[in-house]
């Protein structure tokens, strides 16, 4: 989700791409159907491992959101990109209705919207690395979805 969020927000200013630890070798279909329903082109999106983006590109920027990326080693990236944790339940966790799992993704939708529009929004050539570095972990530390039922 947040791939697509920062290539589209971003206004071209960024190539998002994401990966993870322990790809499952399929993207879930509520995030599919999620993405499909806000617009987003779904065909080119797959479950990568982040091992294919070791060497290359080189990132600016390397977010890890999934809550169990916290207490994981992550590879040294090339080009030492500047790094911030944005943990956020893995809503393909979440549990009940059909419609309360679709209301967990939603949130985890929202959620990543925030935080990444924010980032994109982010005077980046006029602050200094500490001042980013700071922004980047504040926008990290904004509430994350409890995966709570949807209301009535």
């Amino acid at each position: 989700m947040a791939e697509a969020i920062l290539n589209r927000v971003g206004g071209g200013k960024f190539r998002a791409y994401s990966a993870g630890s322990k790809p499952k070798g399929r993207l879930h279909p509520e995030t599919l159907r999620l993405l499909k329903s806000l617009g987003y082109n779904i065909f080119d999106f797959r479950s990568k491992s982040w091992v294919e983006f070791v060497e290359e590109p080189k990132f600016d920027f390397v977010f890890t959101v999934c809550d169990s990326a916290a207490e994981e080693t992550c590879p040294a990236w090339a080009g030492h990109p500047m790094t911030a944790h944005w943990g956020i339940p893995d809503p393909a966790e979440a549990t009940g209705t059909p419609a309360e799992i679709a209301f967990a993704f939603k949130e985890t939708y929202r959620l990543l919207d925030l935080r990444v529009s924010t980032f994109a929004a982010l005077p980046l050539h006029s602050l200094t690395a500490a001042i980013l570095q700071k922004r980047l972990e504040e926008i990290g530390n904004r509430a994350a979805p409890t995966h709570r039922r949807p209301p009535n």
